[in-house]
């Protein structure tokens, strides 16, 4: 449950946590049903949420003893953080953020690409078969993907992104907004 609240504090979906902690979605709602979880697991969503791993221990399991903890585990290099293009390291808002204009960088490339090839298919429909436009398909097609892809990027934020999560869960707790 303190996962839950950690997340709605923060604005964020399961999905987006899933992504920052490197876990499944099935896991954060595993855990968020009140389910055991895993000690690396834990460590990963206390690194996400920036706070101390004993925090989101369960209560009837004491806070590990640091140095049989710093004993039992592999001298394994902890995984490095994510890097902005310049080389500093990135906080999860940070990395949200990248990862979206990331995506939509890649919309406008595919969008440009789609103008570009379109353009380029309907100036070979005409000079060799004028009579069928055969363009349309291939448009057709490819202009449906683009959709889905610009609905992925723009759509679940606005209908049913954190922000609606938040409303909801205000409302079935009958809380004011």
């Amino acid at each position: 449950m303190l996962v839950q609240k950690l997340r709605i504090q923060r604005g964020w979906s399961q999905q987006q946590l899933a992504e920052l902690s490197g876990l499944s979605v099935r896991t954060i709602q595993r855990i968020e049903r009140g389910q055991p979880a895993s000690a690396e697991t834990l460590k990963s969503l206390a690194s996400v949420f920036e706070i101390d791993f004993s925090v989101l221990m369960p209560a009837q399991t004491p806070a590990p003893d640091p140095e049989t903890t710093m004993a039992a585990e592999p001298l394994t290099p902890p995984a490095t953080p994510a890097m902005a293009p310049d080389g500093a390291s990135l906080s999860a808002e940070e990395r949200l953020a990248l990862r979206h204009v990331r995506r939509l960088r890649d919309f406008y490339s595919q969008l440009t690409t789609y103008a570009a090839v379109i353009l380029m298919l309907l100036v070979i429909n005409l000079l060799t078969v004028p009579q069928y436009l055969w363009v349309v398909w291939p448009a057709l097609g490819w202009g449906i993907a683009l959709l889905v892809q610009a609905a992925s990027l723009w759509g679940p934020k606005r209908f049913l992104g954190p922000e609606w999560e938040r409303r909801q869960l205000e409302k079935r707790l009958g809380r004011p907004l």
